[in-house]
């Protein structure tokens, strides 16, 4: 939920490596005062919404609000960048406190994976076969047979991304639900996905693993070959997003409802 402004003394800035990151970076730096990230008060990222997730991941649990301004290709999660009045800004943007998800996989050989995911968890068929599994909710078995290209489970905040792109609904910051949606679904073909409560904890069956092998995706971090998945939030992780008012995520996330 978002929490009051604050004053902050020590930014760091990061950015992509793409051309108009760095030239932001060039004349961010330039004109304000700033340390190195780990010793900041607040981060300020420039680039887009995969720079953003790496800067979250980076910084997990250590109490550092990341403020992002777009300079990349896709900036949900970003504020509009300008060089001017950036401490006002910082000093006047709201903070909203957000979960991971904990994904622990193992995989074919019996070796255990463990990742973050701000967005999303999903699984992927890795030949031409279409995966076949098996999902349980809290211990009881959902779906005894879903074959498909896939499943996925996007946090409230990642459900614009790509949960969104195959159909799953947008869910509002603030609801306490996860949305589990299946990719590209072949049986049964009536089955459009879930809401679940965050609490829920989501277990994943790979049937057939060695002739349909699947991997498992934690935002960007990949483990191949899973025989099965472990999904829930974890509320002992946390980290700090930063918008400016009018253009938080349960703003940006209600007009994207809206929008075509």
């Amino acid at each position: 939920m978002p929490c009051h402004p604050t004053k902050f003394d020590r930014i760091g800035f990061v950015a992509s490596e793409n051309e108009s990151a760095q030239e932001a970076l060039a004349a961010l730096t330039a004109k304000y005062d700033h340390v190195h990230p780990s010793e900041a008060q607040v981060i300020v990222a420039l680039g887009g919404d995969g720079l953003m997730l790496e800067t979250i991941h980076a910084h997990m649990n250590d109490g550092v609000p990341v403020y992002g301004m777009n300079r990349g290709s896709v900036g949900f999660l970003m504020n509009e960048y300008s060089v001017e009045d950036l401490i006002e800004r910082l000093e006047g943007a709201e903070i909203t406190a957000l979960h991971p998800l904990s994904m622990t996989a193992t995989d074919i050989d019996g070796e255990i994976h463990q990742q973050v995911a701000i967005n999303e968890v999903s699984l992927f068929r890795q030949t031409h076969q279409a995966a076949k599994l098996r999902v349980s909710v809290d211990g009881k078995v959902r779906l005894s047979e879903l074959v498909a290209d896939g499943l996925l489970v996007a946090t409230p905040s990642g459900s614009t991304a790509y949960n969104l792109s195959v159909q799953g609904p947008i869910l509002p910051i603030g609801a306490p639900l996860l949305a589990l949606t299946p990719i590209s679904p072949f049986r049964p073909r009536r089955w459009r996905g879930a809401l679940l409560p965050n609490a829920a904890r989501i277990d994943i069956e790979v049937m057939s693993p060695h002739l349909r092998p699947v991997g498992a995706v934690a935002d960007n971090r990949e483990t191949r070959s899973v025989v099965s998945v472990r999904i829930q939030e974890d509320p002992a992780a946390e980290y700090l997003m930063m918008f400016d008012p009018g253009h938080n995520l349960d703003e940006r996330i209600l007009t994207e409802q809206f929008g075509y």
